[in-house]
């Protein structure tokens, strides 16, 4: 029986929205390739039109879009242009968002609330994504929201090594601003070799970014405080943190997040306290003009997951050289 064979070879192409093109070109730079090119403006009425300038057919897509306010626009022309890409008969699509917009609604808190982060998973499975690509997800169990591969990405070797090189022998501890926080700020204390401590906050649920900081469980007293959290919104959280810290008698405190979201009015707040730095990765665009911010480059991390993605290989071992190690389920 006659056979047909053909010699196509995968051939990767990267596509970025308009949201954050600097941290587009910065990844295809790190890569070696160029932004495959995109036709994409929006109409009149706010629709958003997206046409691909080449043939993509065959090709392993990797959709690349921070989601930054205003941040339903951008969610919406990732969606449109992975169903471009779908239509367009691309081989593999791979969704890149270092910032997963609607994280924090991941679970229900109260009767009559939506779960969006699932909704999210939802929307991108629908429009034909067949892989997510996130760095730092609010919640890991939003991995499981997606039906399909997701490669959770951590921020952490990148802020911790340049937390190590600013500490200089300090005695230090790492503070979870939160509960949910503490997993990741046990993993700051393996890497620091520092003990740590946690903040007990309750946040009101009828008024959204309002915290109330109770009390400090752990040894703060005459040592450098590293706060760590996924994110930071509009500041509030932090700042309270950093105050009750240096209440407790914190001899200086540092923040070190992956997003930096900077709502307002988060540089005010920030500026008016006492922290002598906040550390955030360029997941985001970053506009603020917060003195005290260090924004490190988050490119070299997300090139490298999209390589290894590309030729199959391991994006487990970013960041755990053991098999069996716990950050290695993504």
């Amino acid at each position: 029986m006659a056979t047909l064979k053909t010699k196509a070879r995968k051939h990767l192409m990267l596509f970025s929205g308009r949201s954050h093109p600097a941290l587009a070109e910065a990844v295809a730079k790190e890569l070696g390739v160029s932004l495959a090119p995109t036709s994409a403006y929006d109409f009149a009425n706010g629709e958003i039109f997206v046409r691909y300038d080449e043939s993509v057919r065959g090709a392993d897509a990797f959709v690349i879009q921070a989601h930054t306010a205003p941040i339903n626009q951008w969610i919406m022309e990732q969606l449109i242009m992975v169903d471009a890409l779908k239509r367009a008969s691309a081989k593999r699509i791979t969704v890149v968002m270092p910032f997963y917009g609607y994280a924090r609604q991941d679970k229900k808190h109260r009767g009559r609330e939506p779960i969006s982060a699932r909704l999210m998973a939802d929307l991108f499975k629908c429009a034909g994504a067949d892989r997510l690509i996130a760095v730092d997800l609010h919640t890991s169990q939003i991995q499981g929201f997606f039906d399909g591969p997701v490669d959770h990405l951590f921020a952490l070797p990148i802020l911790a090594d340049y937390v190590q090189s600013k500490l200089d022998g300090q005695p230090v501890t790492v503070v979870s601003p939160d509960a949910g926080r503490v997993r990741v700020a046990e993993r700051w204390t393996d890497v620091l070799g520092a003990p740590l401590a946690i903040i007990h906050k309750r946040r009101d649920p009828d008024v959204p970014n309002e915290v109330r900081v109770f009390e400090v469980v752990g040894e703060v007293r005459d040592r450098v405080c590293i706060v760590v959290d996924d994110m930071i919104d509009t500041g509030g959280t932090i700042a309270k943190a950093a105050e009750t810290l240096l209440e407790q008698g914190a001899r200086d405190v540092i923040v070190a997040a992956t997003h930096g979201i900077l709502s307002d009015p988060a540089t005010e707040r920030l500026a008016a306290s006492q922290i002598s730095e906040v550390i955030v990765t360029d997941t985001l665009p970053i506009t603020s003009t917060l003195e005290t911010l260090t924004v490190l480059p988050i490119a070299p991390l997300l090139a490298t997951a999209i390589h290894e993605v590309f030729v199959d290989g391991s994006v487990t071992r970013l960041f755990d050289p053991t098999p069996d190690g716990e950050e290695a389920r993504a």
